[in-house]
Order: C-alpha cells, then sequence, then structure tokens
C-alpha cells in the first residue's frame, strides 16, 4: 500500500487567504499524473496547525475524491498528543482513507515505553492502518529501531515515516531487519536516496511536488538495483530538495508551484512567511537541472 513516493499535498491560498480547494483538486490530480503513487493530506508541509476543522475537512474531502477516483491510496494526517483526541480524530476519517499518519508524541518525551502504549492504545481501536512519523528533532523523542519493529509486528500499524534528520544507525537496524507488510517510508529529501539504497519501500516527500517524475524513477531505478542511473539521479535530486528547504517548509516549494502556475498564489500563513524572490528562482533552476535527462 506504501510502496513508491507519496506527496505531502501543500494547501494553497486564494488572493484572500481562503483555502482554495479547486486548486486542490488540480494539484492532487496533476502530481499523480506524474507518477506519485498516492497523496498526503494534513501533514506538516499542508500547514495542519494553521487550518481551520471546516479547512481541515474540505481538503481531506478533495484529496479523499481524488484519490478513490484514481484507485491510489491516501494517508490523512492526524495531529494529537493523547490517545483520546487521536482516536476521536481517527474515527472521524471519511470512507476511502487507506492509512493515517500520527506522530510519535511530542514535546512531553513519554520515553520508549510511553511511545509503545501510546501506539498500542490506537491501534487496538483504529478504524484505518496507522504510520507513525518518527521526526525527534521535532518531536524530542528519539525511538529505537527495536521499539519500531515492536510495534511494525501489530498488525493495525502499517509503517513508519523516517526522518531523523539522516541516516543514523536505527534505520540502517531497521531496514536491515524490518517486520512482515511493515513499510519503512523515507521522510527526510535530501537523504532518500541512501534510505532507498538500504531499502525502504518509498517516502513521503515534499520536494516531490517538483519533479515527481523524476522521485518516481529514483525508487524505481534503486528497485531494479540500477544503481549507476539511481546514484546520478538521486544526486540531482537532493541538489533540488536543499533549494526547496532553504527556507521554512513549504514556503519555497509554494513558491516554485505558483511560479509553475499550478496554484494561485505562494501565500503561506502566519508564522510562516512567504518564501524570497531568490530561493524560488534557484530552486526553479534545480528544477529545470534535473528536467534534463542525465546521459548514463
Amino acid at each position: 500500500m506504501l510502496n513508491g513516493i507519496h506527496v505531502p499535498l501543500v494547501t494553497p491560498f486564494d488572493p484572500a487567504g481562503e483555502v482554495a480547494l479547486d486548486a486542490v483538486e488540480k494539484l492532487a490530480g496533476h502530481l499523480l499524473d506524474q507518477g506519485a503513487a498516492g497523496l498526503v493530506a494534513l501533514g506538516t508541509t499542508g500547514e495542519v496547525a494553521a487550518l481551520s476543522a471546516a479547512e481541515r475537512a474540505g481538503v481531506v474531502e478533495v484529496c479523499a475524491r481524488v484519490c478513490r477516483e484514481r484507485g491510489v491510496p491516501l494517508t490523512v494526517g492526524v495531529t494529537g498528543n493523547e490517545p483520546r483526541s487521536v482516536l476521536e480524530a481517527l474515527r472521524g476519517l471519511p470512507d476511502g482513507v487507506a492509512a493515517a499518519l500520527v506522530t510519535v508524541p511530542y514535546f512531553l518525551r513519554p520515553g520508549e515505553r510511553g511511545v509503545v502504549a501510546y501506539f498500542e492504545a490506537l491501534a487496538a481501536e483504529t478504524p484505518v492502518p496507522l504510520v507513525i512519523y518518527h521526526i525527534p528533532y521535532r518531536t524530542g523523542q528519539q525511538v529505537s529501531a527495536e521499539t519500531l519493529r515492536h510495534l511494525g509486528r501489530h498488525p493495525r500499524i502499517a509503517g513508519v515515516k523516517y526522518a531523523a534528520g539522516g541516516i543514523d544507525q536505527d534505520a540502517v537496524d531497521l531496514l536491515g531487519d524490518p517486520p512482515a507488510d511493515f513499510d519503512v517510508l523515507g521522510g527526510d529529501d535530501v537523504v532518500v536516496s541512501p534510505l532507498l539504497a538500504l531499502g525502504a519501500a518509498g517516502a513521503i516527500l515534499a520536494s516531490a511536488h517538483l519533479a515527481t517524475d523524476r522521485f518516481a524513477e529514483l525508487v524505481a531505478a534503486w528497485r531494479a538495483g540500477d544503481t549507476v542511473r539511481a546514484r546520478d539521479l538521486g544526486h540531482r535530486l537532493a541538489r533540488l530538495s536543499a533549494t526547496l528547504f532553504a527556507e521554512p517548509n513549504p514556503a519555497v516549494v509554494k513558491g516554485v508551484l505558483h511560479a509553475r502556475g499550478l496554484i494561485p498564489t505562494p501565500d503561506v500563513r502566519l508564522p510562516l512567511l512567504p518564501a524570497g524572490a531568490e530561493s524560488v528562482a534557484r530552486a526553479l533552476s534545480e528544477c529545470d537541472l534535473v528536467a534534463a535527462r542525465p546521459d548514463r
């Protein structure tokens, strides 16, 4: 279900600052046409914390319809920090949602025993499979390969978005012996190629709003064992990702999407600010370089 490239969709805003649901639908279709294997709604890239409950519901409804029509999975980010509120949100997801992306409890730093108890409590009652979002530089909570392997054996926990800030020893250990039917997805855009080389099933990448087809090619190249092609393409895409994260995500991504006519404005909501013109120009230049076919 979670193989390939899944794009955590930005939330486009119209000139009045409202969510542009028509642009959500257009962008979702475009990304799937370009080779995305699925979409993620209401992730960090979608500025979920800045959306009202009604806006979040509208985005999920549109994304669910598009994914249902295309026959691809939709994963929905579910925010919260304790089981009761998270389970309430999980039970409120519409039909057709394939999985929920749930962050490791943040700020509280409950320890790994607490992380296990938290996800087991959710897994016991969730109506959809769970994908653990492991991002310790935001949550403050490290989770070991052993703990992820333990949680991954639960039939209602489908995978992990692994965003530890690089390729650490736990990533190597986890991918060396993953549980059956548990997908490890790259979540750090710049280092996704080496994670795929280690055996990741795919990735959830904000960068894949651009050069979506090339990110899909990267997954296919590593899967086919075409290391020369994969390394060359991986280096190109890493440089693109670095430019897209030169300012807080998703400001540069939105700037490039707007410049290409895919969303109506480059606007983000406070406390984020729109990307500077130089950052957008550099990212556009890298997009053009990635689009050029490699010689080998």
